[in-house]
């Protein structure tokens, strides 16, 4: 275990001291709680660390069952669907849970949270207490994590180049061009201008979801870069995605070869060793580079949001210069929409659990939630945690404290404070069908065009049309419902 580790450790050991929340020593002797989640030691290492740890306080005995990120909802929704019940807590994608509420099948926690008195819920920022973890307007998912999509850039390396931090999506391809194949690592070996994770089934599709929604969404939050969200409609074939899919795919030239075969570690261990001049990824690059491995590019791994001059025009379907009218949130003249891709980890807990369970269930997702566990989490990459808490995001303290230097620390909370911040920040899915959507058919067509079986057309096309069954399955009058209950009145 490295020192970072430790001090999660401590900061936990701390924590343990001075727990007061519902639960007491010995008060769960005898119960066991099942969980389900990705593998570690991604966000099942914190969770199984954070179950030790509650088992001394409690008595409780927890048990972090893992499965690839793919299996994760079905394997959810089947066991629970199903009556076979042998999952207590799923830690998921907090829009995934729109889907298992709507059938009864997660328990409602506002009761629980009522009597807690730890959780301090006015101190997670307002977007993910009140849009990931509310369903229907009550608490369904404890948050652990906050996400969103950013560019990271090699400060060090730009500034050699007498190249300045991208802007554009066009300035990305521009310097990943220049400097690629260069030495960044100081070991002889070439390096690439853009990392990006693009294997098929796992996550690699945020990533193109944060470029179309910087040319497709333009009217803020509530309009969405998806759907035509008053007719659920789906917003894919056009001009705006089909940039959105060639500049991911242009990226390619820039990475590694074997890109379209790495999932997110094999990336990331990509980055620590000093090989990657770019990079779109969530919170975690912040922190990962404080590790023992990443002491190459120790504290200069800058982070931006990236956005676009030109936006889709829906009435004519076509791509138009940004103005006033066109994208009345722009920033000098560019069109920004941070993606809050995935939305964050989080708990819920299985409606059909035993009483007893589900008590001893919600007060361990508290205790991983709260300050005094989730403020040290956050500044460790190895967890996956990302900042939520507006603790954690007003000011640098808590990440000078972790080892990043003051420019790093401005420069990280700055970034995703702007997302977090931006009236035109783009919304993950929140509706039923939300995993099949992206993770299922947009994931499908996006790798199958990258494998260079389909054309962009032809994608394209094909993600219309399985999105409209996806629709047509769940009902349009539903849909259209709830996507108005996740991000407001359709503009």
């Amino acid at each position: 275990m490295d020192f970072r580790k430790l001090a999660v450790a401590a900061a936990s050991a701390v924590a343990l001291c001075g727990w007061s929340g519902v639960a007491g020593a010995g008060q769960y002797d005898g119960i066991t709680i099942n969980i389900l989640t990705r593998p570690g030691p991604v966000i099942a290492g914190a969770v199984s660390q954070h179950g030790k740890e509650f088992e001394k306080l409690t008595g409780a005995k927890i048990i972090v069952n893992e499965v690839p990120y793919a299996e994760i909802f079905p394997k959810v929704q089947q066991d629970w669907s199903t009556g076979t019940n042998s999952i207590d807590v799923a830690v998921f994608a907090a829009g995934w849970g729109v889907e298992l509420a709507a059938a009864g099948l997660l328990e409602n926690l506002d009761p629980y949270i009522a009597k807690d008195g730890k959780i301090d819920l006015q101190d997670i920022a307002p977007y993910f207490r009140e849009f990931a973890q509310k369903i229907g307007g009550h608490t369904m998912v404890i948050q652990v994590d906050g996400d969103f999509q950013m560019v990271y850039y090699r400060k060090d390396i730009l500034e050699k180049n007498n190249l300045q931090p991208p802007k554009t999506w066009d300035d990305y391809l521009a310097i990943a061009k220049a400097i690629n194949g260069q030495d960044m690592s100081g070991d002889g070996k070439p390096g690439y201008g853009s990392c990006i994770f693009k294997k098929r089934n796992a996550q690699s599709y945020f990533a193109v979801q944060t470029i179309a929604s910087t040319i497709v969404q333009t009217q803020g939050t509530a309009q969405g870069f998806q759907f035509e969200n008053a007719t659920m409609k789906p917003l894919v074939n056009n001009a705006g995605w089909k940039k959105a899919f060639e500049l991911y795919k242009e990226t390619s030239k820039y990475g590694p070869p074997e890109e379209l075969n790495m999932d997110i570690g094999d990336t990331r261990a990509l980055f620590k060793s000093g090989r990657c001049g770019l990079l779109i990824e969530w919170g975690d690059p912040g922190p990962l580079q404080l590790e023992d491995d990443a002491k190459v590019i120790k504290n200069k791994l800058y982070a931006t949001n990236v956005g676009s001059k030109e936006v889709l025009d829906r009435k004519t379907g076509k791509l138009v210069p940004v103005s006033k009218e066109s994208a009345p949130n722009a920033i000098d003249g560019i069109n920004y929409a941070p993606f809050s891709a995935f939305g964050g980890w989080g708990g819920a807990v299985n409606a059909k659990s035993d009483p007893k369970v589900k008590q001893a269930a919600y007060d361990f997702l508290s205790f991983m939630s709260q300050k005094e566990q989730s403020n040290v989490d956050v500044t460790l990459g190895w967890t996956g945690f990302n900042p939520y808490r507006l603790s954690q995001l007003k000011s640098t303290d808590l990440w000078v404290k972790s080892g990043m230097d003051e420019g790093l620390a401005k420069n990280y909370m700055g970034a995703i404070n702007d997302a977090l911040n931006n009236p035109n920040m783009s919304s993950d899915l929140k509706i039923p069908g939300a995993q099949q959507y992206t993770a299922v058919v947009l994931d499908t067509e996006l790798a199958r065009y990258m494998a260079g079986e389909i054309t962009v057309d032809e994608a394209l096309k094909n993600i219309e049309a399985g999105w409209e069954k996806i629709t047509r399955d769940f009902g349009r009058d539903e849909q259209i419902k709830q996507m108005a209950l996740a991000v407001g009145p359709a503009k």
